[in-house]
């Protein structure tokens, strides 16, 4: 008879002889074709053993934990599923490809399944903490929330530097022209502008290292962290960034104990499926009008712990990230040409200022 056998890896088929074997025999037939040592397996039918993130989660499932006990006597005949956890690593063998004459080759539907892609929540970021500048974070948010009452959103790149032990700090925001909805951003991004941006940065020792973004207060009323479009700009941008570091901030007002309203900063990188699923074209862009906005839409079925699925909770592509702060001594300049603010050390002056000169020739700008 065939056993499946469903892992995170997909679904299998265990070959089996003996309709009485017992559920020690039938490990050693997964170790003998699945290659998963004995030791390293944790067998259940309760799916929710997928789910399992630790080894004592998947000790709670006893029901084949009796090496002896024979597997009819569980319930299990031929066709039937059997979950499997297992620690460790192995190599999965692709599907069986057979020929079908002049149509072409065709698989299985659990070969389909098998090949599916798998969702899965990423526990650690690449960036272990983001700290911000706070008269920079203050700058931004103040504008935010005494000019635009956090009506509609704003964005803005963040610059800094990444240093060794994979801290991000942020001293300056700069922000592009845009269009701000109360549910959308649209960066109208100009190349010549961005390049005087980059040389400002570079000439500081500094480089773009993340996007901030506000939320509104319409969203607020929104069950969710961030909505399925923002997922889309966020995975886009840092994607397009080449840094592993790259940060996503986002400011949002939110009520305190005593009933106002305070400015709250979060910070998240986006997980690593979750730009990959970006960069291969996995996201629906276009979801419609009415499409829970806490979750993404997928073009093919992917594979969400046990459950198929083209609809994915947008939490499972955010890691969070730690935020700090930091303060150093300033000089506050304005350009406004295309309007941003840049606080920095003293120290940075005859820098900022050589760099200030090159810019004002090369745009004819006069006056700061």
């Amino acid at each position: 008879m065939m056993i499946r056998v469903r892992s995170r890896d997909g679904l299998e088929r265990v070959t089996v002889d003996n309709s009485h074997i017992t559920v020690s025999g039938f490990k050693t037939l997964i170790e003998n074709q699945l290659r998963v040592p004995v030791p390293n397996q944790t067998l259940s039918t309760n799916q929710n053993l997928l789910l399992a993130k630790t080894l004592d989660d998947r000790n709670r499932f006893t029901d084949m934990s009796n090496p002896q006990s024979p597997i009819s006597s569980i319930g299990i005949s031929h066709g039937s599923i059997i979950y499997l956890a297992y620690e460790g690593e192995r190599s999965v063998a692709g599907p069986a490809i057979h020929q079908a004459g002049s149509f072409g080759k065709k698989m299985t539907m659990d070969d389909l399944i098998a090949k599916q892609m798998r969702i899965t929540r990423q526990e650690n970021p690449h960036c272990d903490s983001v700290s911000f500048d706070r008269d920079a974070a203050n700058a931004f948010q103040h504008y935010v929330n005494e000019t635009l009452a956090f009506a509609v959103k704003r964005g803005g790149f963040m610059y800094g530097s990444v240093l060794d032990d994979g801290k991000v700090e942020v001293n300056f925001i700069y922000e592009p022209p845009q269009q701000g909805t109360e549910e959308h951003l649209i960066l109208l991004r100009d190349p010549d502008e961005e390049n005087l941006v980059e040389a400002i940065a570079l000439g500081l020792g500094m480089r773009r290292v993340g996007f901030i973004f506000t939320q509104t207060i319409g969203q607020n009323k929104k069950d969710y962290t961030m909505s399925n479009s923002e997922i889309l700009q966020a995975a886009e941008l840092h994607g397009q960034s080449g840094l592993k570091e790259w940060v996503t901030a986002v400011v949002k007002l939110e009520v305190n104990e005593d009933g106002g309203a305070d400015v709250h900063f979060e910070a998240f990188q986006m997980s690593d499926m979750c730009v990959r699923l970006f960069k291969e074209g996995w996201f629906e862009t276009d979801c419609g009008e009415g499409f829970d906005p806490k979750l993404s839409r997928m073009k093919k079925d992917v594979m969400v712990g046990v459950k198929d699925t083209k609809e994915v909770d947008n939490d499972f592509f955010l890691v969070v990230v730690k935020i700090m702060d930091h303060q150093v001594p300033f000089l506050s300049i304005k350009i406004c040409s295309f309007t941003f603010c840049i606080y920095l050390p003293t120290r940075a002056l005859s820098s900022i200022l050589c760099i200030v000169v090159i810019f004002c020739t090369a745009t004819g700008y006069n006056r700061m």
